[in-house]
């Protein structure tokens, strides 16, 4: 009986390892390999642009569509906002030298990992492509249950660990785009990048208003930029800087050029986002 114990168990053992194909990203047991920081076992084999991923997906980024990536193709950039500030909320914006997308995670304190700066390379098949008032996003699949409304939601903490790893990406810098007017960026190309708006005014700024009081029954507060149309300073009511009072006077602004259909939403990550014109 020992014996034919011992064989059972040997045929398990072998038909269990049958099952594993380890040239296949996709069978790779995900434990092997991951980190805290990561999937160690990506590799660019595929390498994409942004620009590239966000020509391939228009159809859905325009019309707020989605579609999951069905081929192996990378992206790999810097990352250039995450929520340190609390303004951007589960989501890290990267950067590359063609384009910036927001990658959507249900994880707190992404700042940790994915400080202003690093380099990360990102496996996209499996993940979903698509967009929020035309704001290229990458998540996963998620349907409304009251509206049947497709959306593109947060993946997971241990999905987002499948697929992404930390590397070193030698002369790409976050530096931001620098601009005197709105409208000298293109809504689809310069979406979700770095940039400084310079010499500009918040429109209700009295140093007394604040950039999200508490107990507007929203959660988001836009202010208005002096002398533009379709651009506001878009702040989250949870920021930690919500209840801080806006500079007056002429102010440089840093953030992530976020957008809302054809609407400039400036989100910035920290208060110190906003200084004194120079």
């Amino acid at each position: 009986m020992k014996i034919k114990k011992y064989i059972l168990f040997a045929l398990t053992a072998l038909l269990t390892a049958s099952c594993h194909d380890n040239g296949n990203w996709d069978a790779v047991d995900p434990a092997v390999g991951m980190s805290s920081y990561g999937n160690q076992n990506l590799v660019a084999s595929n390498p994409k642009t942004i620009a590239e991923v966000k020509k391939m997906f228009e159809n859905e980024i325009t019309y707020s569509g989605l579609k999951q990536v069905t081929e192996y193709m990378q992206i790999q950039g810097i990352v250039v906002g995450n929520d340190e500030g609390g303004n951007i909320f589960q989501a890290i914006y990267i950067q590359d030298a063609t384009g910036a997308i927001k990658i959507r995670i249900s994880q707190s304190g992404l700042y940790g990992p994915f400080s202003v700066g690093q380099g990360v390379l990102i496996e996209l098949k499996g993940l979903w492509v698509g967009a929020y008032g035309k704001e290229p996003q990458i998540g996963i699949y998620s349907e409304r249950p009251k509206d049947g409304n497709i959306t593109v939601e947060r993946m997971s903490r241990y999905l987002w660990q499948q697929h992404y790893k930390l590397i070193d990406i030698a002369g790409l810098v976050p530096t931001p785009l620098v601009v005197t007017k709105m409208n000298q960026l293109d809504l689809d190309k310069d979406c979700c990048k770095l940039i400084t708006l310079k010499g500009v005014e918040i429109a209700i700024a009295d140093g007394k208003e604040v950039y999200a009081p508490s107990g507007t029954g929203s959660t988001t507060v836009q202010r208005t930029i002096k002398g533009m149309s379709n651009t506001v300073l878009y702040t989250n009511s949870y920021a930690d800087f919500a209840n801080s009072i806006m500079p007056t006077g002429k102010v440089d602004i840093t953030g992530i050029a976020s957008r809302f259909n054809n609407t400039w939403q400036i989100l910035i990550r920290t208060e110190d986002d906003v200084k004194p014109a120079q």
